[in-house]
């Protein structure tokens, strides 16, 4: 890791989804010098050819600056600065590769929002493990309410970047900051992810409530609740409530239930109004985190004993074939209990 990065970083973003491909406009339109990575040759292709991610983030010129490569060794080699972006369940066989490139001790920064199924690590947690001791104080996570589309389009975003060392959530917030992107720093990393992770489960069931034809007292409720689940998780995994009211907590998840770009509300709505989820799944072009999140964030809370209920029935109604109907009725038909425990 290095001990100073100068203002202008040499930055690698591995994924040019829509968000990787936001991010990466961002920081080269800033003065960073901005490799974008892509899976597929032919992103990168068109990106170099015509100066727009047509595939992921379509309409928005990019800088003549960004670079984008195919070549992950030419993605990531000489970089300063590490920005993952890859879809949570790919993150590890991706970076895994990436860091037999690696030069130097770069900052590896997450802004990827899931929980791996296997290990039931967050992403941060992944990192940490791919990149070893030496470098593993550098990882850090970046996350918040920010849809790609606005951030590109420069409407005013503000998010968080969380690390076990505040110095160094300090270093990428001031890479990461621009005029409209406000960027706050935090040493809460575990708290900044599972706000992240959980949010996309619960924007599900938004979607959901709004596909079934349900008003602002439902999708309210559920918020609500939602933020109660993630509190509960995240003060089990070691993570300050403080962090889950904040940006990276009830900031993203009230932006993932309500906004029109969110692909895991859209994915609940769909489904409340009747469509199978495969088909659903089969017509978007970009990936919806939380389908898969769902059973993780599930495994993860059966493993530290933490009740979630509106996951539980996300979880019965994608992979047990519950109805989304019979979903609501058992949330609001369960046993009667006060809002918060008694201190005490």
């Amino acid at each position: 890791m290095c001990d100073t990065v100068a203002r202008m970083a040499t930055i690698g973003v591995i994924g040019a989804g829509s968000w990787g491909t936001a991010l990466a406009k961002m920081l080269a339109e800033s003065g960073h010098d901005v490799t974008l990575w892509a899976h597929r040759v032919e992103v990168a292709r068109d990106i170099a050819a015509h100066g727009e991610n047509a595939s992921y983030l379509p309409g928005f010129a990019l800088p003549v600056t960004l670079r984008a490569t195919a070549d992950l060794a030419e993605g990531v080699s000489g970089k300063e600065v590490l920005l993952s972006v890859s879809p949570s369940h790919v993150v590890r066989d991706v970076m895994t590769e990436a860091m037999r490139h690696v030069t130097g001790r770069p900052y590896v920064v997450t802004a990827s929002k899931g929980i791996e199924e296997t290990s039931l690590l967050t992403m941060a947690g992944v990192l940490e493990e791919i990149v070893g001791t030496l470098l593993a104080g550098g990882v850090c996570a970046l996350s918040g309410p920010s849809f790609a589309r606005e951030v590109a389009a420069h409407m005013p975003t503000a998010v968080t970047v969380g690390a076990r060392d505040h110095a160094v959530s300090t270093v990428v917030q001031r890479i990461f900051t621009t005029n409209y992107f406000r960027v706050y720093s935090s040493d809460d990393l575990i708290g900044v992810e599972i706000g992240g992770a959980v949010k996309n489960v619960i924007a599900i069931a938004a979607g959901v409530s709004d596909g079934l034809g349900f008003g602002s007292n439902t999708r309210a409720a559920l918020i609500t609740r939602g933020i109660a689940e993630t509190a509960r998780l995240g003060a089990a995994m070691g993570a300050n409530p403080t962090t889950l009211s904040g940006l990276a907590g009830l900031g993203d998840l009230v932006l993932t239930c309500t906004g029109e770009l969110s692909r895991n509300r859209t994915v609940g709505v769909r489904l409340g109004r009747g469509e199978a989820l495969e088909s659903i799944l089969g017509s978007m072009k970009m990936v919806a985190e939380g389908v898969r999140n769902t059973r993780s964030v599930r495994a993860l809370a059966a493993k530290v004993g933490v009740e979630m209920p509106i996951t539980e029935q996300m979880y019965a109604m994608l992979y047990e074939n519950k109805s989304p109907r019979d979903v609501v009725t058992e949330l609001m038909a369960r046993g009667l209990k006060p809002e918060f425990n008694r201190a005490g």
